[in-house]
């Protein structure tokens, strides 16, 4: 069972900019893992913003968020990073990672953006 966790979320000041990270608890992303980058702001449904492959990094972004977020590797951190900038209120939200593995994908807690003016 692959169980992401995410961290770095918090206040932000619009504008500003901030890195999400994903980490496995326990474990260790694998070969042609599929981690994903969601959120869900209050009253909405839950958008994908970013995939990436973990083996070959190759990334995928939804049209509406490319250009201020970027997802990315450390391979040797054996983390996956979703950064924001230009930050706006409207990205205040809950931050998920998912990790497809073997056509399963599991879901971390999510980290809680806010932002400040």
């Amino acid at each position: 069972q692959v169980q992401p966790v995410e961290s770095g979320g918090g206040l932000v000041q619009a504008g500003g900019s901030l890195t999400l990270s994903c980490s496995v608890s326990g474990g260790t992303f694998v070969g042609d893992d599929m981690v994903a980058w969601y959120r869900q702001a209050p009253g909405k449904e839950r958008e994908v913003i970013a995939t990436i492959t973990w083996d070959d990094g190759s990334r995928q972004y939804t049209d509406s968020m490319r250009g201020r977020f970027t997802i990315y590797r450390n391979y040797h951190e054996n983390r996956a990073f979703l950064h924001m900038n230009g930050v706006k209120f409207e990205d205040a939200a809950i931050y998920y990672c998912s990790v497809e593995r073997d056509s399963v994908v599991s879901w971390g807690q999510g980290t809680k953006v806010n932002v400040s003016s």
